[in-house]
């Protein structure tokens, strides 16, 4: 099978890559390993449950998400928050601790000490970074916000958005915002102030929507539009340059012919895949690593729960020696998570803060994930529901010269004209995020395949030219 574009890998990025190319034109195929497309973005009704196996919203500032969801006519499909998200939570001294949801909000309520939110308030008289070391994101906290801010509040917000550790994540790959904000305006504070006066819209939003039937409906989405332009099942051997593209040997599937190739997979198989073409890339996304991660879904009757769950959920600092890092009250954030009398949370084991923890048996990780629940929101009795969904590789870590290993990824094509790497661990995990690379990697692939479209006309100009002369 011959075609224009080739994408290896059927995830959200695979996916929006491939739908955006299809829609300019371009004849695509996309070859995903597993029986089903979609990657993690994997949703699941449990009799009136629902489950989210990975990412569960999607920012509603996202141009691109909003865009897309557009496009596929999913308008119709999109649920925001439910009103009963009031409060956020960390959990502090054993216990949930609510933030008001307010600008001022760490420093209004308890959960720092006086002089952390002292320090706190002195962030604008902070200098700004001038050394060439880059910094982690503990390091920028603490320099910035003070040491119990970093501890107590960036250190979980790290794990539970890359389910990593603060004092290894690059704050220039993992909070680029922040950062940008530190060199510009010389402060967070005053940044933020000043791009509220603008009426800046690219800060991130607090407002999230999903799906009615989950984060997987868009996934599901993508590949109807697609159709029979995703072949499931297939894994990828080898890819091989050829005089017209690439050569892509799929074993008992056969073989796949392209102009050029989009690899859309997870950091570890893209570079076993590009080590034979682009040893730059491959050794850029080696270096990636991505610990396990597992899943506590469970459901409760109402009564059985003390706590009003009226939040997103909670996030747990590392000093607080708890199991989870954290955990979503899933029947709160949307509507149609759970029936109407019941209650469901997820409770969220593993990562780089404590990889081990998430290769746990199921049965081990819903005993610690209920014994956990129970101490902090009062969860008693017997669950309704109980799933557990195991990630042997979880999300992908921005560490230190993560920027560095991008830029390599991103500049293969001039290295191996043709040749495109595109998912989470370009410039963010989340379902936005990756949405919006999938653009740019498609524009990238387009303009790629437009030059070279002109390249091939000018040389049959060149020769036509010679034969009448």
């Amino acid at each position: 099978m011959t075609v224009d574009v080739a994408i290896i890998g059927g995830g959200i990025s695979g996916l929006a890559t491939a739908y955006d190319l299809a829609g300019r034109g371009l004849n695509v195929v996309v070859l995903e390993r597993q029986i089903h497309a979609g990657g993690n973005a994997v949703s699941e009704r449990i009799g009136e449950f629902l489950m989210e196996h990975g990412p569960s919203t999607v920012n509603a500032q996202s141009i691109a998400a909003n865009d897309i969801t557009k496009r596929l006519e999913l308008n119709g499909e999109q649920c925001d928050l439910g009103d009963g998200v009031k409060s956020r939570y960390l959990v502090g001294k054993g216990e949930l601790q609510g933030i008001p949801v307010h600008p001022l909000g760490f420093l209004l309520s308890n959960y720092l000490g006086l002089a952390g939110r002292l320090r706190l308030m002195m962030e604008f008289a902070v200098p700004r970074y001038r050394k060439d070391q880059e910094e982690t994101i503990a390091e920028f906290a603490g320099r910035r916000f003070g040491k119990e801010f970093a501890e107590k509040v960036i250190d979980p917000l790290v794990a539970g958005i890359y389910a990593g550790r603060a004092d290894e994540l690059s704050v220039k790959a993992g909070f680029p915002k922040l950062h940008g904000l530190e060199q510009k305006y010389g402060s967070i504070a005053l940044g933020l102030v000043q791009h509220h006066r603008q009426g800046a819209k690219n800060m991130p939003s607090s407002r999230l929507f999903s799906f009615k039937d989950g984060i997987g409906s868009l996934p599901k989405a993508l590949a109807r539009a697609l159709g029979d332009r995703v072949k499931t099942g297939v894994t990828v051997r080898r890819i091989t340059k050829s005089s017209h593209g690439f050569n892509i040997d799929a074993g008992d599937r056969g073989e796949f012919s392209a102009r050029a190739i989009v690899v859309a997979t997870q950091p570890h198989v893209a570079a076993d895949l590009v080590e034979g073409i682009d040893a730059a890339s491959a050794s850029a996304a080696g270096d990636i690593e991505a610990p396990p991660l597992a899943v506590v879904y469970l459901g409760y009757n109402r009564k059985d729960v003390e706590h009003p769950l009226d939040g997103l959920g909670f996030l747990a600092p590392e000093s607080e020696k708890l199991s989870m890092s954290g955990s979503q009250f899933c029947s709160t954030m949307f509507p149609g998570r759970a029936p109407e009398d019941c209650v469901s949370m997820s409770g969220y084991f593993g990562g780089a803060r404590a990889p081990e923890i998430a290769k746990l048996p199921a049965a081990d990780l819903t005993e610690i994930a209920r014994s956990e629940f129970k101490d902090l929101v009062g969860a008693k009795g017997e669950p309704v529901v109980s799933q557990v969904r195991h990630w042997p590789r979880g999300l992908p870590q921005y560490k230190i010269g993560h920027n560095d290993r991008v830029k390599t990824m991103l500049e293969a094509n001039g290295r191996v004209p043709g040749l495109f790497l595109t998912g989470n661990y370009i410039s963010g995990p989340s379902v936005a995020a990756c949405v919006d690379q999938a653009g740019k990697t498609a524009t990238s692939v387009w303009c790629y395949l437009d030059d070279q479209l002109l390249n091939e006309l000018d040389q049959h100009q060149d020769m036509a030219q010679e034969i009448a002369i």
